[in-house]
């Protein structure tokens, strides 16, 4: 492991054990470094402000757990290694989440999840003649959803377990899904046999 990403995982620690006693948004770079044993010159080295970090921790920690090596047969199983991750970390994630940083955590997962459902529609429908905007929309729906949902768990204190949160996705996600992309392409199929 280089010195860099050392030196990151230890401020990482160090704003992970800030979150424990106080609110996100009254954390300073200067409680940060003090915590670390660091100099302001080392944390602005590695990040522009306490918002980087923040990113910094979402993405490598909880968003790339979903990610890797992401194919829609193993991704319940991704989402649940995240929600388990977030769990494990529960006043980190619920603190940052009810700040205003939440916005990126946000984006980061739509993203991923959203390329993965037009992915999965793109198969289902295969044989149908869905436009690429059709395919985005149910996509994005069902994105928003999950997304909206995962926030909410975590801003609401994570009181249910992983499992049963990705249980829950699971199951709205697989059977509704199947079923939008259904009723579009019947909607295709009716309309070529009146055409």
């Amino acid at each position: 492991m280089s010195d860099s990403l050392i030196t990151k995982k230890a401020i990482a620690t160090g704003i992970k054990e800030l979150t424990k006693k106080k609110s996100f948004d009254k954390i300073t770079v200067s409680d940060i470094t003090e915590i670390c044993g660091l100099n302001r010159q080392t944390f602005y080295y590695h990040f522009q402000d306490k918002y980087e970090l923040v990113n910094w921790i979402y993405y490598n920690e909880a968003i790339s757990l979903v990610i890797n090596d992401l194919a829609y047969e193993n991704s319940a199983e991704k989402i649940y290694m995240m929600l388990s991750k977030m769990k494990s970390e529960d006043y980190f994630y619920v603190n940052t989440l009810k700040a205003s940083v939440k916005n990126e955590f946000e984006a980061y997962l739509f993203k991923v999840i959203s390329e993965l459902f037009c992915d999965v529609i793109e198969k289902i429908a295969a044989n149908s003649k869905m436009e690429e905007n059709e395919i985005r929309f149910i996509a994005e729906f069902y994105s928003y959803g999950i997304v909206g949902l995962i926030i909410s768990w975590a801003q609401n204190g994570m009181k249910e377990s992983p499992e049963y949160i990705t249980t829950q996705l699971r199951n709205l996600a697989y059977g509704t899904e199947k079923f939008a992309t259904a009723r579009y392409q019947e909607k295709y199929l009716n309309k070529q046999k009146q055409d």
